[in-house]
């Protein structure tokens, strides 16, 4: 039987897989005694009681997959740090999570903050790493002083400062707090911001993991990427590859976000559908239909109703024409106008662009340019052709993956909603009316 028919088989309450997500409903989640009720650090003692060699080997033989975005192997990412070369090592965690639609880390960082404390300290045995640093987004303050909390608690319980748990292993962490940019997302840009310069993607090699954070090799993870691997640690490989599939393993966060009646995070194996998990949250809001959604953010092409049983590993979501990204899930339904929809996403990554290379830079600000007027009604046919053309003089020649992630929607918005533009064009306007897309549209009450 495939993954796809086990799944389908499957009853909702099945189909999830809490484990990050397991106790973010009990009382002061975020707490270290919380925590450790729900066998917290007990995968570091374990990881403690290997070598950092075989701590890398487990953790890449049990597949987990860098869930930032791009699905890099984390075990194989700690491996190419290299030993012995007298440099001090770093870990970055990549919590700055900006992407139009995802959701994930923030709340993770929120209910949860000691599971990302106890997979850096893991990760930071395994490549030798005594300092590791956590980048946040700085408007996020709530988290910020969440994060400082546990971290002040793991240091008062002796899990952080010299001689962890008797081990020999000395690590500090750093919360750092960025100045607000989606392009620190891009990890040397990060590695930049970090060092105190302006967050600009880096020419590559080299690489961060030989030469990154202060030119010394330094292994850049996600949020949920590090905070998975207490619970591989402690609970086994064998178990975490007892879901998923064979080369997308594991649980995940999924953001269900958009018209759909009851958005948040839903933790489940990866290889569900988005059926699944609109059958499980309620569907769509009540008397309305799909439209088109996005698999991975805004930076991933969109897809339509006809995708709702792809399975949403890197795989699946991959063969179907698009990527898995952040697992961010954004629903619309057909009050939406897709070129409006467009047109914000890139006006976010025309905004965003560190203007470092010229094909993002003016790419992006013509492609505004031509959205605003087709959807103002005031474009012309050959646009269709011109906003297809930008995008594909930005896409895969932008100096980060920026350019590709604003060309994305363009090319996939053409695909399979060019009719929508020319309605646009001829009928020189929008023809949906924005206020019907709004989530509270269909309220009854009456106001007084």
């Amino acid at each position: 039987m495939t993954l796809a028919a086990e799944l389908k088989d499957m009853s909702p309450e099945k189909l999830l897989a809490p484990v990050l997500s397991a106790f973010w409903d009990e009382d002061r989640s975020w707490t270290l005694d919380v925590y450790r009720r729900h066998d917290g650090y007990e995968g570091l003692r374990k990881a403690l009681a290997m070598t950092p060699d075989d701590v890398i080997a487990y953790v890449k033989d049990s597949g987990l997959r860098g869930r930032g975005g791009a699905g890099f192997p984390t075990g194989m990412k700690w491996q190419f740090i290299p030993q012995g070369d007298g440099k001090p090592h770093y870990l970055v965690v990549n919590a700055d999570e900006s992407e139009p639609g995802t959701c994930k880390d923030i709340p993770l960082l929120l209910a949860n903050p000691h599971s990302l404390i106890e997979g850096m300290i893991i990760a930071c045995y395994a490549i030798r790493s005594s300092h590791a640093f956590i980048y946040l987004r700085g408007e996020v303050v709530p988290v910020l002083r969440r994060l400082h909390s546990a971290v002040r608690e793991a240091y008062a319980a002796g899990l952080l400062g010299e001689n962890i748990l008797g081990s020999g292993l000395d690590l500090d962490i750093t919360v750092h707090a960025g100045a607000g940019a989606y392009i620190c997302g891009e990890e040397t840009a990060l590695l930049d911001s970090l060092e105190g310069r302006r967050g600009q993607p880096r020419l590559r090699p080299p690489f961060p993991a030989v030469a990154g954070l202060y030119a010394c090799p330094t292994v850049v993870n996600n949020v949920e990427s590090i905070a998975s691997v207490p619970a591989i640690m402690q609970r086994g490989k064998e178990w975490f590859r007892s879901m998923g599939s064979e080369k997308s393993p594991g649980f995940t966060l999924y953001s269900l976000s958009g018209h759909v009646a009851s958005p948040g995070q839903y933790e489940a194996p990866l290889g569900i559908t988005l059926r699944q998990l609109l059958e499980m949250s309620g569907g769509m809001r009540p008397g309305h239909r799909l439209k088109f959604w996005t698999p991975g953010g805004s930076s991933t092409p969109m897809f339509t109703d006809e995708h709702l049983d792809v399975p949403l590993d890197y795989e699946g979501v991959g063969a179907a024409g698009s990527m898995l990204g952040t697992k961010a899930l954004q629903c619309f339904d057909e009050t939406t106008c897709v070129v409006r929809a467009v047109t914000r996403w890139t006006e976010f990554y025309a905004h965003e662009s560190c203007g470092k290379c010229t094909p993002c830079r003016e790419g992006t600000y013509w492609l505004v340019q031509l959205l605003r007027d087709i959807e103002a009604g005031k474009g012309q046919m050959s646009d269709l052709d011109k906003l297809n053309d930008i995008a594909d003089n930005i896409n895969g020649k932008s100096f980060c993956a920026l350019g590709d992630g604003a060309a994305s929607p363009i090319f996939s918005s053409l695909k399979y909603f060019r009719e929508e533009y020319e309605q646009h064009i001829t009928g020189r306007g929008c023809p949906f009316d924005p206020a019907k897309s709004t989530a509270w549209a269909d309220r009854t009450e009456v106001t007084a």
